[in-house]
């Protein structure tokens, strides 16, 4: 009997053409929302494999209302929004994608910045209502990036990519992160450690690459807000719980912070209430890996979990290992 795999979201045409080799597939087909829980509870109960996305919240009562699920396939790095342990417990094996996100993020990273300085969506919001101040206007006058001082909370992966970048515009590169770098790492990378609290004083943009995790939960509040300059920019493009969104709220409208530009957000699908209204502030819907090339070859390698799996091999990404040999068979 084929298999019933459920995606949650809309893939690029060539993964679904790989997953309907496989067994019948089902698409929830709207591109401009998140499947609403209620509808993923159903589906859940008639599928033998689900693949999801990041934002997908699949949880113990999720897990629960699928006697038949097999195997989740969910194409984020880290499965934070996976109950990972209830699943380990029914024998599900959970896999993942390593990552293959950090160029498109650390792009996209790059635009908001550039965008927020140089108030790029004010000045398109103006001109397309008619308003065209003159070359030489005080009217949209934002801030210098060239020559700046770019500070990194976190220096992964996309934090080293972000860096890269900023060298290109001339910029001095602080970091800040729990292990410091190896001298001789700092000095390839062009980056100079400093804690947090310096990295917020002496930082013209502060951009967050760090990990979400307890520790990082409200990393930057009031009292780090208030550390930085008043003519400094926060870029967040990592998660949303590591900026207070209330804290981030009162610091643009009291002006202790010249603007910010944020993809990921506290409560998603949610946004603060008065972040839209702020006329200093980037917002974008949680599009970090929003390219083709990206999105292409991250459904790539979710198909190819689902693949091995129903071929009855160990997925190249399996993030549960210890289900192997309780649950890991010919899916057929």
């Amino acid at each position: 009997m084929p298999v019933s795999i459920f995606v949650t979201q809309p893939i690029p045409a060539p993964a679904v053409e790989r997953l309907e080799r496989l067994g019948n597939v089902r698409l929830f087909g709207d591109t401009s929302r998140i499947l609403p829980r209620e509808q993923l509870l159903r589906e859940v109960g008639r599928c033998d494999i689900l693949y999801c996305m990041l934002h997908d919240r699949i949880d113990a009562a999720i897990i629960d209302a699928a006697p038949r699920l097999r195997l989740i396939a969910t194409s984020a790095v880290n499965p934070a929004n996976v109950d990972v342990a209830h699943a380990t417990r029914r024998g599900i094996p959970v896999t993942v994608i390593p990552n293959v996100v950090v160029e498109a993020t650390a792009d996209l990273q790059w635009a908001l910045l550039l965008a927020v300085a140089r108030r790029v969506v004010e000045a398109d919001r103006a001109l397309r209502a008619g308003l065209f101040p003159g070359a030489q206007s005080m009217h949209f006058v934002g801030g210098e990036v060239h020559g700046k001082v770019l500070g990194s909370i976190g220096l992964g992966a996309i934090g080293r990519a972000a860096a890269r970048r900023a060298r290109g515009f001339g910029m001095t590169v602080l970091y800040t992160k729990r292990t410091r770098l190896e001298p001789q790492e700092e000095a390839e990378l062009g980056v100079a450690f400093r804690s947090l609290d310096e990295l917020l004083r002496e930082s013209d943009f502060v951009v967050i690459n760090a990990a979400l995790h307890p520790g990082t939960r409200h990393l930057v509040g009031r009292r780090e807000l208030g550390l930085m300059k008043p003519s400094a920019y926060l870029i967040n493009t990592a998660r949303g719980p590591i900026v207070d969104e209330q804290a981030l709220v009162e610091a643009l409208k009291a002006g202790r912070i010249a603007g910010a530009a944020l993809d990921v957000f506290e409560e998603e699908p949610a946004v603060h209430p008065e972040l839209p209204h702020l006329s200093n502030v980037v917002l974008t819907p949680h599009i970090g890996t929003a390219t083709w090339d990206t999105r292409l070859r991250i459904a790539s390698i979710v198909v190819d979990n689902i693949e091995a799996f129903v071929a009855g091999r160990r997925p190249p990404n399996l993030f549960n290992a210890e289900v192997l040999g309780t649950s890991l068979g010919e899916a057929s």
